[in-house]
């Protein structure tokens, strides 16, 4: 078996079986293509079939001279995930990366921003120019509905429910949910769709695209980080933040308020309540008021 033919067999099953978005199946591709350029490198001639613990041992060590813990465990999950593939195709019966630890790291905590913070950031789109309204009705959205930013820009007008008072979301492996959206929101999207959308030229094949750039096709990710990036240095926010943040910021604003974590989940479109759970360690206070409010002997 060639490493290249078992790569591509790969992400067929990833994609097929395991639903995975473009994204993540290049992630784990990416780990693979780097053992096989360590052996192209190395003139080290074995095949994923034959593949031993101690060349991919020796490959990870070589690896963590360049990169962080975390990329390091990143990078043996990946692997152990292909040749758990291999051996669940019945081309292998063991797994090299069995008996190899990933380092210990610790739970890294998403960076957010307060109500303060992310009012600054809106406030700094200058209004006057035409993206202005569309930037500050997709910001609005990723804070208000919680929204990962491929969400945010395959967001179709079709998915608009509004008098129900919902927005359908496409999430990771395709899987679909339904997300308040409130009346705030709302008005910034109806705001940018009456006044700066209808009056662009539409490219074919995004007419249903809720937001789009100033040649009528669909924004990339690349897009929505650079306006962030460059709100965030307009107003001389020291935090390091991305279109993501406003997500953590929406699912941790919640809890502080009291809402339940399972709704929290939902919304959100985590598979497992653990994933939800990191929002419980960003606000200690909150759960000190938690104690004091409710504990029988407080």
């Amino acid at each position: 078996m060639k490493w290249q033919n078992a790569l591509k067999d790969y992400q067929l099953y990833l994609k097929i079986e395991r639903g995975l978005s473009e994204n993540s199946i290049e992630n784990y591709s990416r780990d693979v293509e780097k053992l096989i350029n360590y052996l192209e490198h190395h003139e080290i001639h074995e095949s994923p079939i034959t593949m031993t613990t101690e060349i991919v041992q020796g490959f990870i060590y070589e690896a963590a001279k360049n990169v962080n813990a975390r990329s390091q465990s990143r990078l043996i999950s990946g692997l152990r995930s292909f040749f758990s593939y291999l051996i669940f195709e019945d081309y292998r019966t063991s797994n090299p990366l069995e008996l190899i630890e990933s380092p210990k790291i610790g739970r890294k905590l998403p960076d957010t921003l307060s109500e303060d913070e992310i009012d600054t950031i809106i406030n700094a789109i200058d209004l006057s120019k035409p993206e202005g309204e569309r930037n500050r009705a997709m910001l609005e959205t990723l804070y208000g509905c919680g929204l990962r930013v491929s969400e945010l820009i395959n967001l179709k007008i079709s998915d608009l429910f509004f008098d129900e008072g919902f927005i359908k979301v496409t999430g990771k492996g395709d899987k679909q949910r339904f997300v308040p959206i409130i009346e705030v929101t709302q008005k910034y999207i109806n705001i940018y769709r009456n006044e700066i959308r209808n009056h662009l030229n539409i490219q074919a094949g995004h007419e249903d695209t809720l937001f789009l750039n100033r040649r009528g096709k669909q924004l990339t990710r690349a897009m929505i980080f650079t306006i962030v990036k460059r709100l965030a240095e307009k107003i001389g926010l020291k935090k390091n933040i991305s279109p993501h943040t406003f997500r953590h910021s929406f699912a941790s604003h919640l809890l502080k308020n009291e809402a339940d974590l399972r709704s929290i989940q939902l919304m959100l479109g985590h598979e497992s309540i653990t994933t939800t759970e990191i929002y419980v360690h960003l606000d200690k206070s909150h759960l000190t008021e938690v104690v004091e409010k409710y504990h029988p002997r407080k």
